[in-house]
């Protein structure tokens, strides 16, 4: 049996849409009229829809109708990963190793695209996580972690790295790891955010770079020591 072309792979619906993406409009047909050009019926098309909605392919409002939007990969990224970390905890630490993976492969990449303006969010980002670390009570900067790794891959062209980066911090706050309240292992890590910034901001991507292996080795001898997902 020869395999399926890329266009059998689709649902009718789907298939559908990949054609509309170039039609110049936002807004689709109603289902009604989809069926009469397609000859398939309204019911099979909304169960289709609704897939499509958890893709993150389109979006439905009232009055507004079927919408079609841009395409990211981090909608079926992060539902595939939460449903796999429902079953077993251990595969989100798995899902971590290869984000840690992506991040060091891309990163001279990553930040050679970066704008002055990239670099000066950075450094007020690392400025007010520090801020939140020596306040009292505590903060956790996890807001400003997601952004900083976010933020430094950003400009990459390559929407499946940028939808498992995404995907990871989603994921990385509905299990609960944005919690993580040990404070000394917490100064470490931006420690390391630190240098990472400064290197960037001084075109030192080299030092940037073992900055950030240095940081990714931390988490691992944390999860050894603890035998636990890690808290990065």
């Amino acid at each position: 049996m020869s395999p399926l072309s890329v266009i059998e792979q689709l649902s009718p619906f789907l298939k559908y849409l990949s054609k509309h993406q170039n039609s110049g409009t936002d807004i689709l047909p109603s289902l009604t009229d989809i069926s009469k050009e397609m000859g398939i019926s309204v019911s099979i098309l909304r169960e289709e829809l609704e897939v499509a909605k958890a893709l993150g392919l389109v979006e439905v409002k009232p009055r507004i109708g079927i919408k079609n939007l841009p395409f990211s990969f981090a909608p079926a990224v992060t539902k595939s990963l939460a449903y796999a970390s429902t079953l077993n905890k251990e595969t989100f630490k798995q899902f971590s190793d290869l984000r840690n993976h992506i991040e060091a492969s891309y990163w001279y990449q990553a930040v050679d695209s970066l704008t002055n303006e990239d670099k000066r969010l950075l450094k007020d980002i690392v400025r007010k996580a520090i801020k939140k670390l020596n306040s009292h009570p505590i903060e956790i900067p996890h807001v400003e972690h997601r952004q900083l790794h976010l933020i430094i891959y950003s400009k990459l062209a390559n929407l499946f790295v940028q939808g498992i980066l995404e995907a990871y911090w989603d994921i990385y706050e509905a299990v609960g790891l944005s919690v993580y309240e040990d404070q000394e292992y917490l100064n470490r890590v931006w420690v390391y955010h630190q240098q990472m910034v400064d290197s960037i901001s001084q075109g030192d991507y080299l030092s940037g770079y073992r900055a950030l292996i240095a940081h990714f080795d931390l988490i691992y001898q944390r999860e050894q020591k603890n035998h636990a997902i890690p808290f990065e």
